[in-house]
């Protein structure tokens, strides 16, 4: 029989960060996809991608998927669900008025989805409550953006971190949060010679590759660009004439008049402020590019304008090769931006004045346009707690997870009488908490557009068919609107139609405002050309199909002057939590949690303490630190990394309670805001750290993917579940202390059914000894094979590592009906059930899978760009994104020192 010809790729999106790249995608016959690959066709990567999108086909799967609809918890069809949804609103809307009505939106939205969200509320709703998780990571930048430019206008695109001289990397640790853009810069570096600057307070994988790393004090930028300001007009670098330049000036000049009152209050040297000043204005050719470090403020926006204010006075802007680039944090913050998606907007970069609402108001045949910015992220937390919002809608997100004060966002959501969530997961925190949840299209079966940070728009395409009833969010927001009576502006059929809409509008805004942002010429598009439509950077004025790169807009410098944050360590003992982004986890992990290869950099929340802190706080590498902070507590394993500040910490936002006892950092954040863009100090709050010792730690691994939590079980303090490849592994650790073998054999019992493993069916093989501390258990099924393996004892370093007793569990390896036997020997084993696979590492280059034990062993010897060569030919390390490739080289020259990295 003649073999089928493998499906045709798909040309689709990424489903994770802001550099939007261009994906091959194929289905594999049995409702998953086949590895996707980068697409070289699109211009944002060139067919690269970072490892993220290269696992994007290991998140997928029926396991955990939301395919029916629930009310209160129980199945129902989805027609009753919607209907329960609108009859909801219309009471919200009786008893409360528009305002208390409420959405809360995700830049993983596509932008036809984002439109109809916000042509509902605003427009029918008569409810500006309209927000988006995008203002906890880039609503500083947009009100910077409006401040300087008069609207919200990334001026630059990637082609210009190609032609830079030198790129300036603010708050920013784009090896990991933006890898293939990071790649872009070492292959300017190696082709021609482009220098790296990196402000960071932490030292990272990208600052370990700058040129110059300044460890700044926390919340400090302003000061330091306010300094380089004055540094250049000193110089007769800077435009007098500049509008705005005189009350800026003398701004700057009152908050730094020299580099002694810069180095006090940003904790930078004189000698490296004095190399920075050199380097940034003696470069024409700069790019500088800034993200969350920046945003995540209570003086976010003035942040973003120093720097603004500096490029503008040295005539920067549009430039080629030059100028401010914000690093977009999700794939479509961007589009959402662009029709609406912030309380303080209307679509199309409009506002909220008479005649701007008239304009949107007629294109949507509005019924009850708002009449003013509505609540933004926050604020929205101190209305539910106030009982004013009677309903609400959040879509593509997980609030109860990344919200700052995340706990008490939680006890006011509860008093909200419906909370109606669209998902394509089941089982988040904050679905805890929903009383409607609606099936949704997930990433491979959405079809639209999206937009990344350097204003291209990209075709989402839809490449399975969404199971049971998960709809996209566009339909199911039009469903809602046509059983509130609407359904005449809502009557769409297809996304090609709202994108028509969205465009059609944006070209009346530019005509009418002066905005920038004008996609007319992509209105009328049959449904064929939008099908097929490339990538295309806006604007696209109307009679144009073609994109503009680069964009000069009005500019302005902004009079402001440095704020420290407002949460502030002032007692001993007090340190500062910062948190962020891990390389291969993405938001809450809800669809990055389920990939086994993503898992293997970081299977566990790390805190990570400098060496002095550390000790002070009597903790050690590999220990427990219970954190204590203003609003809530977290248990996490320490790391003691050098690379940290003295009296600053880190921890990764990702981590929820549906994989963790205690890691959701939220909890701790500061919700503190940026009094212009409202954005949260998400990285800065103030906390004490004391020592954990557990009485026993363990581990266990079974066959279950997301199996929920038995409730009523008593589980440890400590436990942390992820993916490996036959299943999960739980990290555990508690307080009891077993003294007994029955005590043993009773926790190990009761951990397995907690966590929901399937140890019923056949025999247990076990072997305790009480009195050294230590139990090896599994359980078998009826056919014999290993379903569940647990290990306890009450010092760690008896416990075997996690990997190998995972191998129990792998069908390549399963021993079938000789498990018995065979696991019996591997239980004897203190360190490695199965002595003979070579141990498990943490991935060096996360796109191939590969540890620093392949990379040494294929390297060889010879010169460094040599051996470079060797490890990506034989294992792919480096061949993908390009990020890691410095710290291959980093690791190659540990081994023959004399040869510099890369």
């Amino acid at each position: 029989m003649t073999a089928l010809p493998p499906p045709a790729a798909i040309r689709t999106t990424c489903a994770y960060c802001g550099v939007g790249c261009g994906v091959l995608a194929r289905p594999d016959g049995q409702g998953g996809l086949l590895p996707v690959t980068g697409d070289p066709a699109h211009p944002a990567n060139r067919g690269r991608l970072c490892g993220k999108g290269a696992g994007l086909a290991d998140t997928l799967g029926g396991a955990g998927r939301l395919t029916r609809a629930r009310i209160d918890g129980r199945p129902v069809p989805l027609h009753i669900a919607l209907d329960h949804v609108a009859q909801g609103f219309r009471r919200a809307r009786a008893e409360r008025g528009p305002g208390g009505i409420a959405f809360y939106l995700s830049g993983q939205m596509l932008t036809e989805d984002y439109y109809a969200a916000n042509k509902l509320a605003k427009g029918f709703l008569g409810s500006a409550n309209v927000d988006t998780n995008s203002r906890l990571c880039m609503s500083s930048t947009v009100a910077g953006h409006v401040r300087g430019f008069g609207e919200d206008v990334v001026p630059g695109a990637y082609e210009d971190l190609d032609l830079c001289d030198l790129a300036v990397l603010v708050g920013s640790n784009a090896a990991w949060c933006h890898p293939v853009l990071f790649g872009r810069l070492m292959e300017a570096r190696a082709s021609r010679g482009t220098r790296l600057i990196v402000i960071d307070p932490r030292a990272t994988d990208t600052s370990r590759a700058a040129d110059l790393h300044l460890a700044i004090r926390p919340g400090s930028d302003a000061a330091l660009w306010q300094f380089l300001l004055v540094e250049a007009c000193r110089r007769g670098l800077a435009d007098p004439a500049a509008e705005g330049f005189a009350a800026a000036i003398e701004a700057a000049r009152t908050d730094c008049p020299d580099m002694a009152a810069c180095a006090a209050l940003t904790d930078i040297t004189p000698a490296d402020l004095a190399r920075l000043a050199e380097m940034v204005l003696g470069t024409a050719r700069c790019v500088t590019l800034f993200s969350q470090g920046v945003n995540q403020s209570s003086a976010g926006t003035d942040k973003v304008n120093a720097i603004l204010n500096l490029e503008i006075a040295l005539g920067r802007v549009g430039r080629p090769g030059a100028g401010p680039f914000s690093l977009t944090g999700q794939p479509n913050a961007m589009g959402g931006r662009e029709v609406g998606g912030l309380a303080n907007q209307l679509a199309a970069h409009l506002g909220f004045s008479d005649a701007e609402r008239r304009l949107v108001g007629d294109v949507w045949q509005a019924t009850d346009m708002a009449v003013g910015p509505g609540l933004k992220a926050v604020e929205l937390i101190d209305a539910l707690e106030a009982g004013k919002i009677g309903a609400l809608w959040i879509i593509g997100t997980n609030p109860a997870v990344s919200l700052p004060d995340a706990g008490r966002f939680r006890r006011a959501l509860s008093r909200c009488p419906l909370v109606v969530i669209s998902d394509c997961v089941a089982g988040t925190d904050t679905q805890a908490l929903a009383h409607v949840l609606l099936p949704a299209a997930g990433w491979s079966e959405k079809d639209g557009t999206v937009t990344n940070s350097e204003r291209r728009i990209s075709r989402q395409r839809a490449v399975l068919p969404p199971p049971g009833d998960a709809r996209p969010d566009w339909w199911l927001i039009a469903e809602v609107a046509r059983r509130l009576g609407f359904g005449h502006a809502f009557a769409w059929r297809h996304p090609a139609e709202i994108f028509d809409e969205h465009a059609r509008l944006s070209g009346l805004a530019a005509a009418a405002f002066g905005r920038h942002f004008d996609i007319a010429g992509l209105s009328g598009l049959t449904r064929s050309q939008y099908d097929a439509l490339e990538p295309v950077q806006w604007p696209v004025p109307a009679g144009s199909r073609e994109g503009t790169a680069r964009v000069v807009p009005s500019q302005r410098l902004i009079a402001l002057h440095h704020r420290p944050p407002m949460e502030r360590a002032t007692q001993p003992g007090e340190l500062v939590l910062n948190t962020g982004r891990l390389r291969d986890q993405w938001h809450t992990m809800t669809r990055t949690g389920r990939a086994a290869r993503l898992a293997r950099h970081a299977p566990e929340p790390l805190l990570a303490v400098n060496p002095a802190d550390a000790q002070a706080a009597g903790l050690g590498e590999g220990g427990f630190a219970r954190i204590t902070g203003r609003r809530g507590t977290a248990l996490l394993r320490v790391t003691i990394d050098p690379g940290q500040r003295r009296g600053e910490v880190f921890a990764p936002m990702h981590w929820s309670d549906a994989f963790a006892a205690e890691a959701a950092i939220g909890r701790l954040a500061s919700p503190a805001t940026d009094p212009v863009s409202g954005q949260p100090e998400l990285k800065h709050a103030v906390i004490r750290l004391a020592p954990w010792r557990p009485g026993w730690s363990g581990v266990m691994v079974d066959r279950a993917t997301r199996g929920p939590l038995r409730r009523g079980v008593r589980l440890p303090a400590y436990w942390v579940r992820h993916a490996v490849e036959a299943g999960r592994a739980v990290t555990l650790a508690g307080d009891e202390m077993p003294a007994t073998a029955e005590d043993w054999r009773q926790l190990a019992t009761r951990l397995a059914r907690g966590f929901g493993a399937a140890i019923d069916a056949g025999p247990a093989i076990e072997l305790i000894d009480a009195a050294r501390g230590r139990l090896r258990l599994a359980w078998t099924g009826t056919d014999g094979r290993i379903v569940a393996v647990i290990a306890l004892a009450r010092d760690p370093q008896h416990l075997p590592d996690t990997m190998s007793v995972a191998r129990l569990l792998d069908p390549a390896t399963d021993r079938g009906a000789a498990a018995p036997a065979a696991l019996r020997l591997a239980l004897l084993a203190d360190h490695d059930p199965d002595r003979g696979a070579a141990p498990a590492e943490a991935a060096i280059c996360a796109c191939a899978g590969v540890g620093r034990s392949a990379i040494l062993a294929a390297a060889g010897t010879g010169p460094l760009d040599r051996r470079l060569a060797r490890v990506t030919a034989a294992t792919g390390a480096g061949g993908g994104c390009g990020s890691c490739r410095h710290r291959i080289g980093s690791i190659l020259s540990e081994v023959m020192p004399h040869v510099e990295p890369a």
